[in-house]
C-alpha cells in the first residue's frame, strides 16, 4: 500500500509570545493594526506540512512518498528524510531559489500568526505516479502549491484513490468554486474548527451540505479532540500529553495517525484515536518533527486514553 503526502517542506522558526494577542489587538482599531509582539525565544527547525505528516507516519512503521518542492538549501532537510528511510523520488528541487520557510509566532492561549514565504514551492512538484492501486493507496493533500492542490484531486478522483483534502493555511488562496471542486469526490475534508468556518464561507455551503460532496468531514478541536462527521457525529477526546510544550504541528501528527489507522484498516473512529495520541507526543517538544516514541509507548498511552 502507497501513501503519498503532498503538501510544504520548509524550515520553520518557531517563536514564544509571552503573552496573549488578544491583550494587544484593539477591536475598534483593527482596521489600523500595528502591534509588535516581544519574542522571548526563536529557534529554527524542519517543518512544513508534508515533512511533518510524514515524520509521524516514519515513527508509526511507514514509508510515505513526499509530494513536495525545495530549494538549494533542501540538503540539511534531506539527510534527515534519508535518515528515516524516507522516500525522496517525490521531491522536485529547483536550484535557484530557497525552500519554503515559516515564521510562526504562539502567545499564552496557544493562538498562532504565521508569516509563510514559498520560496520554491511556487513551482508545482511535477511528480509522475509509476503505479497506482485503487484499493490500496491512499493519498493526502495538505497546504502546498495551489496548482497541485487543484490537480492532484482530479487526478486521484480519475483514477479511484482515496485522498484527504486539508486545505489548512491555503483556504484564501481558493475561490469558492476552486475549493468545491477539490472537495467533490474527498474521502475526507480535514480541517480545525476555525478552517472550517471559513471553508463553509468561502463556498457558501453548510457542513451537512458539503457532507453531500465527501465521505468524511473530520475537524480537530484542540484540546477538546476532534470530531467525525458522516450522518451523527462522533466526538473523539485527546490522549494526554505529559507536558505541553508548543502546539505546534500537533494537527500534522494528528493527520499522521489518521492515516496509520486507515491504511491498517481500522475504522474512522479509531483512526482518530490514533492520530489523538499521535498529536500529544508533538506538543510535548519545542517544533514540528522533534517528538518520538516506541511502539510500545504509543500502545500504552493508547490503552491508558481509550480503553475502558
Amino acid at each position: 500500500m502507497a501513501i503519498y503526502v503532498f503538501g510544504s517542506i520548509a524550515y520553520d522558526r518557531i517563536m514564544n509570545f509571552d503573552g496573549k494577542f488578544a491583550d494587544h489587538i484593539l477591536p475598534d482599531k483593527i482596521h489600523m493594526l500595528n502591534v509588535c509582539f516581544f519574542i522571548e525565544r526563536l529557534e529554527e527547525k524542519l517543518g512544513g506540512t508534508a515533512g511533518n505528516i510524514a515524520h509521524s507516519l516514519a515513527l508509526l512503521g511507514e514509508k510515505p512518498t513526499v509530494l513536495s518542492t525545495v530549494g538549494k538549501d533542501f540538503d540539511r532537510y534531506k539527510k534527515v528524510m534519508e535518515e528515516q528511510n524516507l522516500p525522496l523520488d517525490g521531491i522536485r528541487v529547483v536550484d535557484d531559489l530557497f525552500t519554503a520557510s515559516a515564521h510562526i509566532t504562539t502567545d499564552q492561549s496557544d493562538n498562532q500568526i504565521t508569516g509563510f514565504h514559498p520560496g520554491a514551492m511556487i513551482h508545482p512538484c511535477n511528480y509522475e505516479f509509476p503505479t497506482l492501486s485503487k484499493e490500496n493507496d491512499i493519498a493526502i493533500i495538505s497546504p502546498g502549491n495551489k496548482d497541485d492542490m487543484m490537480n492532484l484531486p482530479k487526478y486521484f478522483r480519475e483514477n479511484g484513490i482515496r485522498y484527504i483534502f486539508d486545505p489548512g493555511q491555503q483556504i484564501t488562496i481558493f475561490s469558492g468554486e476552486e475549493m468545491l471542486e477539490c472537495i467533490e469526490g474527498a474521502h475526507m475534508l480535514v480541517s480545525n474548527d476555525y478552517e472550517l468556518e471559513l471553508i463553509k464561507s468561502a463556498t457558501g455551503l453548510s457542513k451537512e451540505q458539503l457532507l453531500e460532496k465527501c465521505d468524511y468531514i473530520i475537524t480537530t478541536l484542540a484540546e477538546n479532540g476532534s470530531r467525525i462527521d458522516n450522518g451523527s457525529p462522533i466526538e473523539v477526546g485527546i490522549a494526554k500529553p505529559t507536558d505541553v510544550v508548543d502546539p505546534t504541528g500537533c494537527g500534522d501528527a494528528f493527520r499522521a495517525g489518521l492515516l496509520k489507522g486507515i491504511v491498517d484498516g481500522k475504522s474512522v473512529e479509531e483512526s482518530a484515536k490514533l492520530g489523538a495520541v499521535c498529536a500529544s507526543y508533538c506538543v510535548e517538544k519545542y517544533g514540528t518533527r522533534e517528538h518520538s516514541f516506541t511502539q510500545d509507548e504509543f500502545e500504552a498511552r493508547f490503552a491508558e486514553a481509550f480503553s475502558a
